[in-house]
C-alpha cells in the first residue's frame, strides 16, 4: 500500500468521529471574534460543564419541588390546566406524591426521599423551581434543552462552549456524550450536534466499556510502532512534500487528523481506566454495586475528564423509551425509583469528589430532564403522569453557583411556573456567563445572521443562583 492510500484511508474512517476540538481550534482563530464579548476573565468562574440529563422528563412534585397539598388531594379531580403528549386538558384526578419529603442541610430544604444521598448535599446545590419549556414532545423539548431550538440543525450547548472558548487539551476531545445503556435520546445524536459550526466541534461519544471511542483504532496489521514512524516519516518529509502539503488544504487536514487519531489512541484507554481508582474512591460512585455500577462508573469517568481538561461532558440517564428512562406514563414508583435508585449514589459521589480535589469550584454541574411531570394522572387509572413543559425543576452546582438556595415557584400543585419563571434560554445564558462567555455577544455567522445559543431576543442569566 502506499503512502498516500494509506493516508487517505485511514483518516476517512477518522472523519466520522468527531475528533473534537483540536483542528477546529485553528481553523476557529481566524472567525475567532465571532466569540466576543465575553465578560472579563477575572470573572468567568467554570471551566468544565458536566450535565447530567435525566432523559424522559423526572416529576418534579416527587423530587425537589415539595407541594404539601398535593397529599390530601390525592385522588380528587380538579381544574387545572395541563399540555402533554395527550393535548391539553382542564383538569384531572390528582395523583399525590409518593415518597416522603424530609428538610436537609442548613438550607433546610426539602428532598424526596427517593434522593437519600443527594440529599446530603443540598447545601452544594442552587434549584431553579421555575423553569420552563416550549414544546412536551420529546423530540422537539430535547433538542430545546440542547440546542436552544425546538427544530433540529442548531448547534448544542457544549458546541457553543468549545467554539467560544477553545479545547483545553490536545489529546482528548472537547465535548464528550456518554450514553446510557439501553440506548440513546429520541431524534439521536442531533442532541449533540454542531449544526452548521465545524464538525470539529461536535460531540463524541465515549464509552466506559468496551472501546473508549469507535472508529479509532489503527488500521489493521500496524502496529503502534510501525504507527508512529509512518508519522515521524511525514515530519522529516523534504521541502517539495511539505509545500504540497501546504498548498493541499485536504489533504493537510487529513493527515492532521491521522496524527490526531494517534495521540487519541493512548489517551482515551487509560483516561477511561477506571481500575486505577483506589477501591474507596469506586465504592464513593457506587460501582461496587450492581444497581449503580454503570451510572457510577460514568460519573467517575466524567470526573477523569475533567481532570484531563474536557470542556463539556453530557452524561445521560435513561435511553430508549418508556420506562427505560425517567418517563412514568404508567406506573410512577417502578419508574422513579428504578432510575433514582441508579443515580442517586453516584451523583452524590460525584458531588463530593470533585470538591475534596479542588474541582467542584471550576466544575459546572448541572441536571434535570427535558421537561417535568404533571400533578394529575394521565389515565384513568394508576399513577402515571403525562410531560409538563410549563413549570419543571433544575439544579445546578459548583462553577460559581451560589449554594443552598431554591428560585422560583410553581403553584401549589407544581402544574406551573407562577413566580419567577425561567425558560430554557436563561439556563443556557446562566451556563455561558459562568464559563466567562457574554451569552447575548456569542455569536456565529450563518445564513446571513449572527446566530446565537439564546436566540435573536437573546436571554439573561439566572443571577439569582450565581455567587
Amino acid at each position: 500500500m502506499s503512502r498516500r492510500k494509506f493516508l487517505w484511508d485511514s483518516a476517512a474512517g477518522f472523519g466520522s468521529v468527531a475528533l473534537t476540538g483540536m483542528l477546529g481550534s485553528e481553523m476557529l482563530k481566524s472567525s475567532a471574534h465571532a466569540a466576543r464579548p465575553v465578560t472579563p476573565a477575572a470573572m468567568a468562574r467554570a471551566k468544565h460543564v458536566i450535565f447530567l440529563f435525566m432523559y424522559g422528563g423526572p416529576s418534579q412534585v416527587d423530587t425537589f419541588d415539595y407541594k404539601p397539598d398535593l397529599y390530601r388531594l390525592d385522588g380528587k379531580t380538579i381544574d387545572v390546566p395541563t399540555f402533554g403528549r395527550q393535548g391539553k386538558r382542564g383538569g384531572g384526578r390528582v395523583v399525590g406524591p409518593k415518597w416522603r419529603f424530609r428538610q436537609y442541610g442548613e438550607c433546610g430544604k426539602y428532598v424526596s426521599d427517593l434522593f437519600p444521598h443527594l440529599a446530603t448535599q443540598v447545601d452544594k446545590l442552587a434549584f431553579v423551581h421555575s423553569m420552563y419549556a416550549e414544546s412536551p414532545i420529546h423530540g422537539s423539548a430535547l433538542l430545546n434543552m440542547n440546542c436552544g431550538r425546538i427544530t433540529s440543525g442548531h448547534p448544542s450547548l457544549g458546541s457553543w462552549v468549545n467554539y467560544g472558548l477553545g479545547s483545553m487539551n490536545d489529546d482528548l476531545p472537547g465535548y464528550v456524550v456518554m450514553l446510557d445503556e439501553s440506548g440513546g435520546p429520541i431524534s439521536g445524536a442531533k442532541n449533540w450536534t454542531s449544526g452548521y459550526m465545524p464538525a470539529s466541534l461536535q460531540g463524541v461519544q465515549v464509552r466506559t466499556e468496551g472501546t473508549p471511542i469507535l472508529a479509532l483504532a489503527r488500521p489493521k496489521g500496524m502496529s503502534a510502532g510501525a504507527q508512529r514512524a509512518l508519522l515521524d516519516h511525514l515530519g522529516e518529509e523534504n521541502g517539495v512534500h511539505s509545500a504540497a502539503r501546504r498548498q493541499n488544504p485536504e489533504l493537510e487536514a487529513r493527515i492532521q487528523q491521522f496524527e490526531l487519531a494517534y495521540r487519541m489512541q493512548s489517551a482515551a484507554p487509560e483516561a477511561v481506566d477506571l481500575a486505577a481508582e483506589p477501591e474507596e474512591t469506586r465504592a464513593l460512585y457506587g460501582i461496587d454495586q450492581p444497581e449503580t455500577r454503570r451510572f457510577g462508573a460514568k460519573c467517575l469517568l466524567a470526573r477523569r475528564l475533567v481532570e484531563r481538561g474536557v470542556r463539556f461532558i453530557q452524561v445521560y440517564s435513561g435511553g430508549g423509551h418508556n420506562d427505560d428512562n425517567w418517563d412514568a406514563h404508567g406506573d410512577l414508583v417502578l419508574n422513579h425509583t428504578r432510575h433514582a435508585g441508579r443515580t442517586d449514589r453516584p451523583i452524590a459521589g460525584l458531588l463530593v469528589d470533585l470538591e475534596r480535589r479542588g474541582l467542584l469550584d471550576e466544575t459546572l454541574v448541572v441536571w434535570g430532564g427535558e421537561f417535568g411531570r404533571q400533578p394529575t394522572a394521565e389515565y384513568d387509572k394508576g399513577t402515571g403522569r403525562d410531560h409538563n413543559s410549563y413549570g419543571f425543576t433544575m439544579w445546578l452546582a459548583g462553577g460559581g453557583v451560589k449554594g443552598g438556595v431554591s428560585v422560583g415557584e410553581t403553584d401549589e400543585l407544581g402544574a406551573k411556573a407562577v413566580l419567577d419563571p425561567f425558560h430554557v434560554k436563561n439556563l443556557h445564558a446562566t451556563i455561558l456567563h459562568l464559563m466567562g462567555l457574554d451569552p447575548n455577544g456569542l455569536t456565529y455567522p450563518f445564513g446571513g445572521l449572527d446566530q446565537k445559543l439564546v436566540g435573536v431576543e437573546g436571554a439573561e442569566p439566572i443571577h439569582q443562583v450565581i455567587a
